[in-house]
């Protein structure tokens, strides 16, 4: 019998969980997986969501590890330990869609909707720690901030709830697993108490009341210069913290 040492997290990039495979054959083994565990923490955060597992298996194979325990079946061995960081450090940062799924697995919205609730989790979270929710910039388009890539996403649903086309993947988003993608990340139980904290203040509002509100007199997105229609300005962080207390509800 082989004993193996596994390394295991999910890749939300590649859809699946993800491990490493260690043949445990001699005592000096045991340092270097705590070596290679430490290195994971210091690099991807203590927070990280790693599991580690010690089975007896017939052979020095991932095929019968899974023959061993069906547990470990649909998962993706990855080849180095350096891969293996990659994957789970792009991960740990967010982007608007992952908020914006979040959204719609909990309220109906238009793209418009969808637009300002995440600009406002994103505003709220900055302002409360000091840090941004997701990587994507916030740019000032005519009916307020925009994440382009949420947009681009959802612009074809028009003044439509994006709910109307079931056969849309995104449309049928279930809770869990859009809550787990946010869990996942850095500081992600902190992450969806701030979103959930937002969408209880502003979920219930229209697109229009939402508009209404980013457009306040010294808001971000007025103290923004406008840009042009093929080239609109960025709302930057700064401006937010400075200015966001005016649209608060």
């Amino acid at each position: 019998m082989i004993t193996h040492f596994i390394f295991m997290s999910s890749s939300y990039t590649l859809g699946k969980r993800i491990a490493l495979n260690f043949i445990v054959d001699d005592d000096k083994i045991q340092d270097k997986l705590k070596e290679f565990l430490d290195k994971i923490t210091a690099e991807c955060g203590k927070d990280v969501s790693i599991s580690t597992h010690m089975i007896q298996a017939e052979d020095a194979t991932w095929e019968s590890v899974c023959k061993a325990d069906h547990f470990f079946k649909g998962v993706e061995v990855i080849g180095s330990f350096e891969k293996f960081i990659k994957l789970i450090k792009q991960d740990r940062k967010l982007e608007g869609i992952d908020i914006a799924k979040y959204i719609l697995s909990k309220t109906k919205c238009t793209q418009l909707k969808i637009q300002k609730l995440v600009y406002l989790c994103f505003a709220d979270y900055l302002c409360a720690t000091g840090k941004e929710l997701f990587t994507d910039p916030i740019y000032a388009f005519k009916y307020g901030p925009v994440v382009d890539t949420v947009y681009k996403k959802y612009k074809k649903y028009g003044y439509k709830p994006i709910e109307e086309e079931k056969e849309n993947i995104d449309t049928t988003v279930s809770e869990m697993p859009a809550k787990s993608r946010i869990l996942f990340a850095e500081d992600g139980t902190e992450k969806i108490i701030s979103i959930d904290s937002t969408l209880n203040r502003y979920g219930h509002l229209t697109a229009g009341q939402l508009v209404d509100l980013t457009h306040r007199v010294n808001a971000p997105w007025t103290m923004t210069p406008k840009g042009t229609w093929i080239f609109y300005s960025q709302i930057k962080p700064e401006i937010i913290k400075q200015y966001h207390k005016f649209e608060m509800a």
